[in-house]
């Protein structure tokens, strides 16, 4: 009797024993697969942040704009324009992203015949089609008379990056007053200075 006494102790404490590590060994899977989930978890959205800053690199690249201020030889002011320099006025037509609907600070206003222009950056980036506005003095070998849609220039302007040298195609000519402006865009960011360019019809005094 006493030696099923002991015997059945020493199966009870075995069979504890067992759960136990069985407990343990389960608690210590289930914790090392949770820090392994959570390493990749964490892994993943660096993975992904890194994604999006590099991307976000990649779409500035290139529309970073000549702030010098620079004008252009030639370049004559112009003698009445619908808003002078100090004057602030409303951007009804933005090139780019957060130009509309921000109010713009007028730097300069210059009488000449702005084009809009189609062109490969010599850059090796993405043509640019229809761009607004590259004005007469800043293409190479300009007369007196303006070029006409269709034909073949060379571009003397720096505003974007792979645009001076670039060979483009006038899409469209217009003699009309240029302005080049400070902004703040609606977008949030830093102010854009000495933006080059926007014409009457592009700007409000609303």
């Amino acid at each position: 009797m006493k030696k099923n006494r002991i015997l059945t102790g020493i199966l009870s404490i075995s069979a504890a024993t067992l759960l136990v590590a069985c407990s343990t060994d389960t608690g210590s899977q289930e914790s090392a697969a949770e820090s392994e989930a959570s390493s990749i978890e964490s892994m993943a959205e660096e993975s992904s942040m890194s994604g999006m800053d590099e991307m976000e690199g990649n779409d500035m690249e290139g529309m970073v704009h000549d702030d010098s201020g620079e004008i252009p030889e030639g370049l004559k002011e112009a003698e009445n324009p619908t808003y002078n320099v100090g004057e602030t006025a409303t951007i009804t037509d933005g090139h780019m992203e957060g130009m509309e609907r921000a109010e713009a600070t007028i730097v300069g206003a210059f009488d000449t015949v702005a084009y809009e222009v189609s062109y490969d950056p010599t850059n090796g980036g993405p043509r640019e089609e229809n761009h607004k506005w590259v004005i007469h003095e800043e293409i190479a070998d300009a007369g007196e008379e303006p070029f006409e849609p269709g034909d073949e220039v060379t571009l003397e302007a720096n505003h974007m990056e792979g645009m001076e040298g670039a060979t483009a195609t006038i899409d469209d000519a217009k003699s009309t007053t240029v302005y080049m402006i400070d902004y703040q865009p609606t977008t949030g960011g830093e102010e854009v200075k000495n933006h080059k360019w926007v014409t009457d019809s592009e700007l409000s005094a609303e």
